[in-house]
């Protein structure tokens, strides 16, 4: 019984901090959007490439560019965007990579509006001792499945 009052103390605890740090607006991320984005003193395009699934849906593929500094403290991370015209029942997939190579991946859930947002951890600290998980430069993917003509969709 008290082991299992200790898991949800701690649990309900985890998801107190949790809840605290998602209302701050303090965060890295990374997310498609039009203009450049500067890194390391130069800039990046975002890219979208579609690829035709049938005549209906399409893969559409964003790679876009992300920056944690040295100096960050902030402990999350976050991709976010909007599909405007997404095919509901579809997640969109992330994929993050550094030097190309291949360092997280991850998929969520898609709201009816088209938003989406997937939040993970740059870094953590414990008694004090803080591990960076995430520094330097990224390339996301990002994939989401959309209709090819929209308005042809019933």
């Amino acid at each position: 019984m008290i082991k299992n009052m200790n898991f949800k103390v701690i649990l309900f605890t985890g998801i107190f901090v949790a809840m605290m740090f998602s209302f701050t607006s303090s965060f890295a991320f990374a997310h498609p959007h039009s203009g450049q984005i500067m890194i390391d003193d130069h800039t990046h395009e975002p890219q979208t490439e579609t690829i035709p699934l049938n005549g209906v849906m399409a893969l559409e593929k964003s790679t876009i560019f992300f920056h944690i500094s040295e100096e960050n403290s902030l402990p999350w991370g976050f991709v976010e965007g909007n599909i405007t015209n997404h095919v509901e029942g579809y997640p969109v997939v992330i994929q993050i990579f550094k030097n190309d190579e291949a360092v997280h991946f991850a998929q969520t859930n898609v709201e009816q509006n088209g938003d989406y947002e997937y939040k993970f951890r740059v870094l953590y600290s414990d008694n004090g001792f803080i591990n960076k998980i995430y520094e330097g430069n990224y390339s996301v993917k990002i994939f989401k499945v959309v209709y090819l003509n929209p308005g042809n969709v019933i």
